[in-house]
C-alpha cells in the first residue's frame, strides 16, 4: 500500500511562512512559543466545554480558531530562533491533548442529549486519532521516517481531522443540534430549505465522527506499511 502524502511540503512551508508575521506580533506582546502552546490547549478546553454544553456552533468556531492558533507557537520559535527539543515536545503533547479533550467534550454533549451513538463515535474517533499519533511517535523513536517525514504519510493527519471535525460541528449546529430533531426554516419555500428540513443535526455529527474514525484508522494502517517497508530496506542494507 503506497504512502500517500496528503499535504505536500511546499504548501506546508508556505502556510508556515504566512503565519510568521502574526507569530512575531504575538511575540512582541511578550508571549513565548511555550506560552502560545498552553494558550492553544486552553482554547481546546473551552471548545470541549462548549461541545459538552451542546453549543455546537461556538464549539466548531473555537476548534477552527484553536487549529489556526496551533501554528503560531512553532512559527514564533522559528522566527525568533528559540526552537528547542523541549518546545517541540510540549507542542506535540498539548496538540494531541487538545484534540483528545475536544472529543471528550463531544462525547459528553452527546450523552447529555441521550445520543449514545454520537458518544460512541466520538470515543472511536479519539482512539483512532491517538493511534495515528502513536504510530508516528513510535516509528520516529525507532529511527524510521526521521524529522517530519511520517507526518506526510497517510490520508488523515491532524490537520485533515480538524477540518472534518470543524465542518461536522458547524453542520451539526446548522441541522438543529443534537436535541432538536429538525431545523425548520420558516418562510423559505426553496429546495435548500426543504433539504435542511429533513436533515438531523446528529446525523451530520455521526457522519463527521465516523469519517474521522475510518480515515484515521486507514492512516494508521498506511503508516504501519510505511514502517514495514522502511524496516525491509534497512535489513537489505
Amino acid at each position: 500500500m503506497p504512502a500517500t502524502p496528503l499535504v505536500p511540503t511546499g504548501p506546508r512551508a508556505r502556510v508556515r511562512q504566512g503565519v510568521q508575521p502574526i507569530a512575531r506580533g504575538l511575540g512582541r506582546l511578550g508571549l513565548t512559543p511555550n506560552a502560545l502552546t498552553l494558550i492553544g490547549f486552553g482554547i481546546a478546553v473551552v471548545a470541549a466545554w462548549l461541545a459538552a454544553e451542546q453549543a455546537w456552533l461556538a464549539a466548531g468556531i473555537l476548534v477552527a480558531f484553536g487549529a489556526l492558533f496551533d501554528l503560531f507557537d512553532g512559527a514564533l520559535a522559528r522566527a525568533t530562533g528559540t526552537a528547542s527539543k523541549f518546545g517541540a515536545f510540549l507542542d506535540s503533547t498539548f496538540d494531541r491533548a487538545g484534540e483528545a479533550v475536544v472529543y471528550v467534550g463531544i462525547a459528553a454533549g452527546c450523552l447529555a442529549a441521550a445520543f449514545a451513538g454520537g458518544a460512541l463515535l466520538a470515543t472511536a474517533a479519539l482512539a483512532a486519532s491517538v493511534m495515528v499519533s502513536y504510530t508516528r511517535a513510535k516509528s520516529e523513536s525507532l529511527g524510521y521516517a526521521p524529522g517530519s517525514g511520517m507526518a506526510n504519510v497517510g490520508w488523515a493527519p491532524r490537520e485533515v481531522r480538524m477540518v472534518i471535525l470543524v465542518v461536522g460541528l458547524l453542520l451539526t449546529a446548522l441541522g438543529g443540534g443534537t436535541q432538536t430533531p429538525l431545523l425548520y426554516l420558516e418562510g423559505i419555500d426553496l429546495p435548500l430549505g426543504l433539504f435542511f428540513d429533513t436533515i438531523l443535526g446528529r446525523e451530520w455529527l455521526q457522519v463527521s465522527l465516523g469519517l474521522i474514525t475510518l480515515l484515521a484508522s486507514f492512516t494508521t494502517i498506511q503508516r504501519i506499511f510505511h514502517v514495514y517497508r522502511e524496516a525491509k530496506k534497512q535489513e537489505q542494507q
